[in-house]
């Protein structure tokens, strides 16, 4: 039997569309030799195709000397990818991330690169974006911290341990009822309230503005990257209480004379608080640090803590502010640029210069038991030749036991970050904005 086969069908031709790709940021920091700098989400897909079929890759379209094509690196399967970069030198470059899909089809996007300068102990330290200029930090379990910025009302949560975005912001501004920066300098925890102060000085050109004259509470709730905060309330007249304080004890530290019209807060006899924490076992008697003046205002002079006795109940009922006798410490010459506690009432005093443009100066931590007419013991010195002045301690640790770590964060405010002669606070993208955390370990 002679048997004919039948026509056959031909296959069907696959038709693939453009593939798509997406930066979870356009705009990335980083910093020479740097561990664990952010990354960034590189987003793709392509009809007709699977996204793990596919590939991402990157190339330098600029200054190859900060970072060049070898110095990118690509993880990840499927839709989403991590891109990360180690930065080769300071400055910035343009990179173009490019997906290429079956079909021979390809897809492009510019990731806009800056890269700082090495610091010292790169290991130990991490980079929180989005603001230069950090003043204040508080723990909040889980090893995430609010810090709180000086040129805006922004609170910014971050996780500890990474550097990058942060996890979550908050901007009381319309609660506490201002349009322009508090100057959020000291800050400190009791339980599920955090106390945060303004510089309650005038500003760099001496000029009296009054949202810095506020001192605030939140709540807390949660804790880690779960940690929420909410409004409390505020006092607007401590700085007036302050003043009145001192003329009916002599004008001992001249802050009457600090704060006149004219007067720039950080010199040694201008008016600056940087520091706030409570007194041993109180939930009542909070220390204001002072940047300036020193006391008595001579060249190494003692840095001032005044006691405000009853700071509960200004910030729970507006009650005016009671106060007692300053608390004079040796700290060199240098004055209290934060103080923190911890549970078991050991004190960091973060000591610095009460100068304006300080960051060449020294730094040093001094360890406290926080009884007035007891003298600190320093603990460590600080490195100043890193971008930034250091500004805020996040949390004390047992201050007992060996090889004992404390984080600290700079305000880089007034940094060239990335050797261009522009101020860290004026760069135009946030993502290139960003303060260092690092850790130290404390002498015996």
């Amino acid at each position: 039997m002679l048997l004919i086969a039948g026509p056959t069908t031909p296959a069907q031709a696959v038709t693939y569309g453009t593939p798509t790709i997406a930066l979870s940021a356009s705009y990335l920091s980083g910093a020479v030799g740097a561990t664990g700098d952010p990354v960034v989400n590189v987003t793709v897909g392509q009809s007709g195709a699977d996204a793990s079929a596919l590939t991402v890759s990157a190339s330098a379209s600029s200054r190859a000397s900060v970072a060049g094509t070898g110095d990118v690196t690509v993880t990840g399967a499927g839709a989403v990818r991590q891109l990360a970069v180690a930065a080769r030198g300071r400055g910035y470059t343009n990179l173009t991330v490019k997906v290429t899909g079956l079909g021979g089809k390809s897809a492009t996007r510019t990731l806009y690169y800056a890269a700082s300068a090495a610091v010292q102990n790169p290991a130990d330290a991490r980079w929180f974006t989005g603001s230069a200029d950090a003043s204040a930090a508080v723990d909040v379990g889980g090893g995430y911290a609010v810090v709180a910025d000086d040129e805006s009302n922004v609170l910014r949560l971050y996780d500890r341990s990474r550097s990058g975005a942060p996890v979550r912001t908050w901007d009381f501004s319309s609660q506490l009822g201002v349009s322009k920066e508090v100057d959020i300098e000291g800050a400190t925890r009791i339980g599920n309230t955090i106390y945060w102060t303004g510089s309650l000085g005038n500003n760099k050109d001496g000029e009296y503005k009054a949202p810095r004259n506020t001192v605030f509470t939140t709540t807390v709730s949660g804790s880690g990257a779960g940690a929420q905060l909410a409004y409390g309330r505020s006092y607007k007249k401590l700085r007036d209480d302050l003043v009145a304080w001192d003329k009916a004890n002599g004008n001992r530290y001249g802050f009457a004379a600090g704060t006149a019209d004219g007067e720039a807060p950080k010199q040694i006899d201008g008016f600056n608080v940087e520091g706030l924490e409570f007194a041993p076992g109180s939930t009542t008697t909070a220390y204001l640090g002072s940047r300036a003046p020193l006391a008595p205002a001579v060249p190494g002079g003692k840095a001032l803590l005044v006691p405000v006795t009853n700071f509960d109940q200004v910030l729970g009922s507006g009650a005016k502010a009671d106060f007692g006798a300053g608390v004079e410490l040796d700290l060199g010459g240098l004055a209290v640029r934060d103080i923190r506690k911890n549970a078991a009432g050991q004190y960091l005093i973060l000591a610095g210069s009460w100068a304006a443009d300080d960051n060449s100066d020294p730094y040093a931590l001094y360890q406290w038991d926080g009884v007035p007419g007891h003298a600190p013991v320093k603990r460590a010195d600080l490195p100043t030749t890193d971008p930034g002045g250091w500004e805020a301690i996040v949390d004390v640790p047992d201050l007992t036991a060996a090889g004992a770590r404390v984080q600290l964060v700079t305000d880089n405010g007034s940094a060239d970050l990335y050797g261009d002669g522009t101020e860290a606070k004026d760069l135009t993208h946030a993502e290139w904005k960003k303060a260092r955390a690092a850790w130290f370990t404390l002498n015996p």
